[in-house]
């Protein structure tokens, strides 16, 4: 957990994505993150968290549904929707934050 608070300590906005391999949703957001990623540049931060690997952290976060997206800035989170986004979407919410 001390990992995480280092992760969402950013002074660039952090979006995290909350995923787990056998999910269809969660496989088919990897490409909308990487361009997600590559719009942003050093602006922002991509995250993948894996549930399967990080039960306690999704179990105290509360992720339900998958995929779970969430954007955090100096460590607090502005911004938590579940399920599929586009980039579009996500880069301009990320913008507003930058």
């Amino acid at each position: 957990m001390s990992k995480f608070g280092e992760l969402i300590e950013s002074r660039v906005p952090v979006l995290l994505d909350f995923y787990a391999d056998w999910n269809e949703q969660s496989t088919s957001m990897h490409a909308v993150l990487r361009d997600v990623a590559a719009a942003l540049g050093d602006k922002g931060k991509v995250i993948k968290i894996d549930v399967e690997k990080n039960k306690e952290l999704s179990r105290v976060l509360r992720i339900k549904g998958l995929p779970t997206l969430m954007i955090y800035v100096k460590g607090e989170m502005v911004w938590r929707q579940s399920g599929e986004q586009d980039a579009n979407t996500l880069i301009g919410i990320l913008n507003g934050y930058v």
